[in-house]
């Protein structure tokens, strides 16, 4: 069987000249095409630039989260959470806070933020017996230093009594460690003096410069009175020279011993000699001190840090002229002075 292709004859000219007839008509189709194509754009736009439907931010405050996210769903809000500690446990999971605030009108699909509560910091009572009841107040102060109030504090004053313990440690508590916390709770607590008739013996500081009779105060168990006066013959200026009772002898820890400084009359080295002194309260166990110096410079140095029972302290020195001495107890600074040459 046989096929044959008949011959097709395309009249190029043809076609071009109609094409240049209907130019015009070309060209204004495309125009209008762009035209309705730039429109269109400029539409969506604009209805992108008008947004969601606004709504009224409903007031969710004091609710539960779980209630507070229903009520902002349906106005087609969502919560962006922040979570904190609060004084009361009851509490635990309700709004406390809520930005914008209740009322403001906003576009639906707005982040609404919301500060949750945790609850207290803590919810049972801690062990502490066999602690030293500074350092628990120190715990439970900084544990609580940003509620308004303490839901664990100590009651005072504690009871205190003579024991073996080192003096301060905590012997007793109420209530008993791991009890719920169902509101503000003062823990009574029993607390050691220390050894009742503990004895010690007194260390030689007798011929030391101040700077090394510090350092023996602050590993002895006596309390040093110090006095000073003129050098006298031979004596060493600067230096202790009698003490009473003399070293080696037995006596009560905490027992107080007087002590004698040969100050210098005109100083020499350029520094400034003296003993600071102040009245403190008599505590029911020895407490930490510590005086400290800030030089000219404010270059602080320790002097000395030992525990003290209260009642007349006395601390020899030299240092720069124009130093500041400060007294801390219980690392709280209770006073300072600054010192000048006579």
């Amino acid at each position: 069987m046989r096929f044959e292709i008949p011959d097709i004859h395309i009249d190029f000219d043809a076609i071009a000249a109609k094409l240049r007839e209907n130019s015009r008509m070309i060209i204004i189709c495309g125009a209008s095409a762009l035209v309705l194509t730039v429109a269109a754009c400029i539409v969506v736009f604009f209805l992108s630039l008008k947004g969601s439907e606004k709504v009224m931010v409903p007031d969710v405050r004091g609710k539960d989260l779980a209630v507070a996210m229903l009520e902002m769903q349906a106005k087609e809000l969502y919560p962006k959470l922040q979570l904190r500690y609060t004084d009361k446990p009851e509490d635990k999971g309700l709004i406390m806070e809520q930005s914008p605030h209740a009322g403001s009108i906003v576009k639906a699909g707005r982040r609404i933020n919301l500060v949750v509560s945790r609850g207290v910091i803590v919810d049972r009572v801690e062990n502490f017996t066999g602690q030293n009841i500074d350092d628990v107040k120190i715990h439970l102060q900084a544990l609580f230093t940003s509620t308004s109030t303490p839901i664990l504090s100590i009651k005072e004053p504690p009871l205190y009594k003579f024991s073996t313990e080192t003096a301060g440690t905590i012997l007793e508590q109420d209530p008993a460690p791991d009890t719920p916390i169902t509101g503000p709770i003062q823990l009574a607590l029993v607390v050691s003096r220390g050894p009742e008739n503990n004895r010690v013996s007194v260390p030689a500081i007798t011929g030391l410069s101040i700077t090394d009779a510090l350092i023996v105060m602050a590993r002895s168990n006596v309390v040093f009175d110090f006095t000073s006066r003129a050098p006298e013959g031979h004596e060493v200026a600067g230096t202790v020279v009698s003490q009473l009772p003399a070293e080696n002898a037995t006596v009560n820890a905490l027992s107080r011993v007087s002590a004698v400084v040969a100050m210098p009359v005109n100083s020499t080295d350029g520094k400034v000699y003296g003993i600071f002194t102040e009245t403190l309260p008599v505590y029911p166990y020895p407490f930490q001190i510590k005086l400290e110096a800030v030089t000219p410079k404010n270059e602080r140095y320790e002097l000395v840090s030992m525990k003290h029972p209260g009642g007349e302290l006395s601390i020899p020195y030299a240092v720069e002229d124009g130093t500041v001495l400060v007294l801390t107890i219980l690392n709280k600074e209770v006073m300072s002075v600054e010192v000048h040459a006579k």
